[in-house]
């Protein structure tokens, strides 16, 4: 498990440069609601505590600048006390308030949704985890790749793919802008991978790869013949009635209400990079939705209410000790979520980003205590400055 200190990303990120500051530091919204009263001889000091609190994380997410962001909305629960506040715009033009029902892009959140539909159809005797993936989706991988991975391995990121060869460089924001149009099939992003050998044998390292997940969207559309999407719709999306959440395919626009990403140029001009075909990220990232459609979704999956427990339980399992990242820190991620430990803490969840978006999704297992946080920040590359103070002021 990853031992954290309250300085240190629960996201995993790679820190960047800070550019210039974007947007307002003022507080849009705050509301909370209480899932059951208190008793009268301690209600003066429970509002005294939650309103404290309640500062503390509208503090956490009303710094705009560290990191520089436009916007930034958090929900969260507390053991049965829920709370939501924004900061920022969600469009710099017409300085409007972010609202809980704003579309935004919640990157690689979107796999824990695929892992979802993979482990329901696990539970239903489907697929073998431990079976390689050539079995199901033949003539995508070489044939030492195809045998030697298996499906447990690509949800737990121990495949040992190789790096990525051919692919557009989207290191600077301009690059960014200029590939923001170019489409992909999911087969030839797979073929990228197909140039090399094994990074090393598989299950024996952990390494963090979207393309694992671009493998097992493919294997959803092999077991149920209709497009992952679709899957993930029918057996997520409406039973929850997840209504604003959607994977987009090749729509590069957000439809509806939504929150604005931007990024910052290196000549310091801000642009806007809302409008994105986001096939390169395609069943790995591509994910839309919303703070309180993931909130629901988040309450759904760690209850029990859309996997067994004998699947739940593998979304709460790392890999043996032996198994590492490439850096030699201890594994984290389990088959579909991410581990953090902050004071003692234990969070699970997923984090995502796609330029001008960043969301952060973690939970205690037993949901004492939960957050879900959307944030626009204008650096291509940014430090986990927010999510930070956001972890800080939920575990003091």
């Amino acid at each position: 498990m990853t031992s954290l200190t309250r300085r240190t990303l629960i996201g995993g990120c790679a820190a960047g440069t800070l550019l210039a500051v974007a947007g307002s530091t003022g507080a849009r919204a705050a509301t909370r609601t209480t899932a059951s009263t208190t008793a009268s001889a301690t209600a003066s000091t429970t509002a005294s505590t939650t309103a404290s609190d309640d500062a503390a994380l509208q503090a956490a997410i009303s710094d705009l600048s560290h990191p520089p962001a436009t916007s930034a909305q958090l929900r969260v629960d507390r053991r049965g006390d829920g709370w939501y506040g924004t900061a920022g715009t969600a469009d710099i033009d017409s300085g409007r308030a972010v609202r809980p029902d704003d579309r935004f892009r919640a990157g690689s959140v979107t796999k824990a949704f695929v892992a979802t539909v993979v482990l329901q159809l696990w539970a239903e005797r489907r697929v073998e985890l431990d079976a390689p993936i050539g079995r199901y989706v033949p003539d995508l991988l070489p044939a030492d790749f195809a045998r030697r991975i298996t499906v447990a391995q690509l949800l737990n990121h121990t495949s040992g793919l190789p790096d990525h060869r051919g692919i557009p460089d989207d290191s600077t924001p301009e690059a960014v802008l200029e590939h923001r149009w170019d489409r992909w099939t999911p087969r030839e992003w797979v073929e990228t991978v197909t140039h090399d050998p094994l990074k090393f044998a598989p299950g024996t390292k952990q390494e963090y790869r979207g393309i694992n997940y671009v493998l097992l969207a493919l294997l959803i559309e092999k077991l149920t013949a209709r497009p992952y999407g679709q899957a993930i719709s029918s057996r997520v999306l409406h039973p929850l009635n997840l209504t604003r959440t959607l994977l987009p395919g090749q729509d590069p626009r957000l439809r509806g209400p939504h929150v604005h990403g931007y990024l910052r140029m290196t000549d310091g001009s801000l642009r806007d990079v809302t409008v994105y075909n986001q096939s390169s990220a395609w069943g790995e990232g591509e994910l839309v939705s919303t703070v309180d459609d993931l909130f629901r979704f988040q309450h759904a999956l760690f209850s029990g209410a859309l996997l067994p427990p004998h699947a739940l339980d593998k979304l709460f399992t790392l890999p043996p000790d032996s198994v590492r990242m490439l850096d030699g820190s201890p594994a984290r991620y389990s088959l579909g979520l991410q581990t953090a430990a902050v004071d003692g803490v234990t969070f699970w969840g997923k984090t995502g980003e796609t330029p001008g978006y960043r969301t952060r999704m973690f939970a205690t297992r037993d949901l004492d205590l939960r957050f879900v946080l959307s944030y626009t920040p204008t650096p291509l590359t940014t430090q986990e400055e927010m999510t930070n103070r956001v972890v800080a002021a939920l575990v003091e």
